[in-house]
């Protein structure tokens, strides 16, 4: 999962692509849409989970996230020819897609290995995907020193060979569940965020970024040195004799064939319910949804809209983050920064959005739906610091989109898995994302990147050139991003508003019970 998160690296290498291949900010963000449209629909993925092992699902993520990254790397080099325009989005839709393999693969089988524990599971898991991005940072300040353009060749390279590495690891099991690892978990947090700050002040030399990226890699090690321990614990229980129990219950014949009769009516009713079949009956909220009833309910509706509005927002902001800098006069290094703290905050969003949720849940039944709702105010106010900045507000914003999107991403995840179950949550989970890449279409290509490419147009008229004259269309000044992140602020407000609702139609179904069912079954 540490390996799954390019994605959100596009605004470090956007410009290399943008003055190489002469694209204007409208090419560049359908660019990012189409990074978006493969990083979010993960339908395919999801189906092919449903039918074969972790492990294929792996291979093919794999593979996928090469082939298009190393095409991205060629065109950039201009080791090959030009490609088109569609050529790029193909090959960057491709390589976005791989993700979703990836989280299919590792986070479906973990989310349904410990299913009381989901909220910490997906919060963990998806926050390695978000840590990612600073992960990947150091990896390539020590690799390759000042070639952002090989960068994206990092990206294609590592994630493939770490799934490859790992492939085997990743299975259905029955699992125990450990406290201790949240402490190494909270410690690898803290020096990736030292690091980051440091960064700032100091100008490393590569054996100093060398140096980080090797403590980087221990500590993405270090839980595997407490999952032997803990395995050494068991073992040494095990060896211990047990003295025998000074009551035994022994089950009569007529309840075990009570349990045999309903474990037969148990498997009849669930060979009578297809993956897609029984749309107009819907079950309780909780139980297992089919893949049509859970589409078509009104639930999921509404959390396409808050979708639509919250993360269809928040990919448009972070893949604009470069530009965004580069427009109020920030140093490249600086840009550089800007995108580590969304990568670094979106690790501590996703993370502590599982653990809070789910503490506010079980401790006072809070619906996990409210805090999706405050995620989208907060994201709100951090698009208005942009579109009014004043000194630092770039770094406030970075901080509070990071957090708000990491945070939309586990909740909705998790939301997904508590309303409709378990059964068909491969695909379900991919499917509730489909509404990010149609709302960063909208709001990235057709409000953004116009809007910015006619406020550049106006610099350019003012000076008295046009576009043809210059190969590279750029815009300076606050001004460039006033109007267009004013209508995020407003549109990721709606979301919260849609989000409201979803609160009230779930307070009862929170309010109960809701894992009750895995205790009984474990």
């Amino acid at each position: 999962m540490a390996g799954a998160g390019a994605t959100y690296l596009f605004g470090v290498y956007s410009k290399d692509i943008k003055s190489t291949l002469g694209y204007d900010q409208t090419t560049l963000n359908l660019l990012g849409f189409f990074k978006d449209l493969g990083a979010n629909v993960g339908v395919l993925s999801g189906l092919i989970g449903e039918v074969t092992p972790a492990w294929f699902v792996l291979l093919v993520g794999s593979a996928m996230n090469f082939a298009g990254y190393f095409m991205i790397w060629l065109s950039v080099t201009e080791k090959i020819a030009k490609p088109k325009v569609w050529q790029m989005c193909l090959y960057i839709c491709l390589g976005a897609n791989s993700q979703n393999f990836a989280n299919t693969g590792a986070l479906v089988t973990c989310v349904k290995n410990f299913p009381e524990s989901r909220g910490v599971m997906l919060g963990l898991l998806k926050g390695f995907t978000g840590l990612s991005g600073a992960i990947f940072t150091q990896l390539y300040l020590a690799i390759y020193p000042n070639d952002s353009k090989s960068f994206i060749l990092l990206i294609g390279w590592l994630p493939a060979a770490l799934s490859v590495v790992f492939v085997y690891t990743i299975r259905p099991m029955k699992a125990v569940k450990q406290q201790n690892e949240l402490r190494v978990f909270y410690h690898f947090l803290y020096i990736i965020l030292a690091m980051s700050l440091i960064q700032k002040q100091v100008a490393f030399s590569q054996a100093a970024y060398a140096g980080t990226s090797a403590v980087v890699c221990l500590f993405l090690f270090l839980p595997l040195a407490i999952a032997i321990r803990e395995e050494l614990v068991l073992w040494n229980l095990k060896k211990k004799p047990v003295d025998p129990p000074t009551e035994v219950s022994i089950e009569k014949p007529q309840e075990i064939q009570e349990i045999k009769d309903n474990s037969d009516l148990q498997v009849q009713n669930t060979k009578s319910t297809t993956c897609f079949g029984d749309i107009c009956n819907k079950p309780e909220r909780g139980e297992d949804y089919t893949i049509l009833q859970a589409l078509l309910s009104m639930d999921m509706m509404i959390l396409f809209i808050a979708t639509f509005c919250g993360l269809g927002s928040s990919l448009t902001a972070v893949d604009n983050l470069g530009q965004i800098g580069e427009s109020l006069g920030y140093p490249t290094k600086t840009i550089s920064t800007f995108v580590s703290l969304v990568s670094i905050w979106n690790y501590f969003g996703r993370v502590i959005s599982g653990f809070v949720s789910e503490t506010l849940m079980v401790k006072w039944k809070v619906p996990r739906t409210l805090m999706m709702t405050f995620m989208l105010v907060l994201s709100s106010l951090a698009y208005l610091s942009i579109a009014f900045p004043f000194p630092g507000s770039v770094y406030v914003a970075s901080v509070i989109i990071g957090v708000s999107f990491g945070a939309q991403l586990t909740l909705l995840f998790t939301i997904i898995s508590e309303l409709f179950g378990l059964k068909y949550y491969a695909t379900l989970f991919n499917c509730g994302q489909l509404a990010s890449p149609l709302g960063s279409y909208i709001l990235n290509v057709k409000v953004i990147g116009m809007l910015y490419d006619r406020e550049a147009l106006k610099q350019l008229a003012e000076k008295g050139l046009t576009r043809s004259s210059v190969k590279e269309l750029t815009c300076l000044g606050g001004q460039c991003y006033r109007l267009s992140f004013s209508i995020l602020a407003a549109v990721t407000f709606f979301g919260a508003l849609a989000s409201l609702i979803l609160v009230m139609r779930t307070r009862k179904f929170y309010k109960g019970d809701i894992y009750k069912k895995y205790r009984e079954a474990a």
